[in-house]
């Protein structure tokens, strides 16, 4: 068995997409999906950074477990770059990178 054969560590088995992504843009609408990965169910989603959120109007619209989604609104003040998108599944964590182009 290789090292790609393993899952990933307990505590970090929720996957997530976003999309559209790349190249989402100010304002723009987004949808949020995934897995928790055993989680108890989507709990938050947190785009960028606290202090500079890359995502806004964050609704949990289904919780999973075994299938979230979520909407959320691109910030405008961001610009172009790369940043992170984290769930919390209650127990399992995921992150996934959000690729903006204005």
């Amino acid at each position: 068995m290789t090292a790609n054969d393993q899952p990933p560590p307990k505590g970090a088995r929720a996957t997530v997409q976003v999309s559209p992504n790349p190249t989402t843009r100010r304002g723009q609408e987004v949808t949020i999906t995934g897995s928790c990965g055993g989680g108890t169910g989507l709990k938050s989603v947190l785009g960028g950074f606290p202090e500079h959120p890359a995502l806004e109007n964050i609704r949990i619209i289904d919780a999973g477990p075994d299938h979230f989604v979520a909407e959320a609104t691109v910030s405008q003040h961001i610009g172009n770059g790369v940043g992170p998108v984290f769930v919390d599944c209650g127990g399992e964590a995921g992150v996934t990178l959000l690729v903006t182009h204005i």
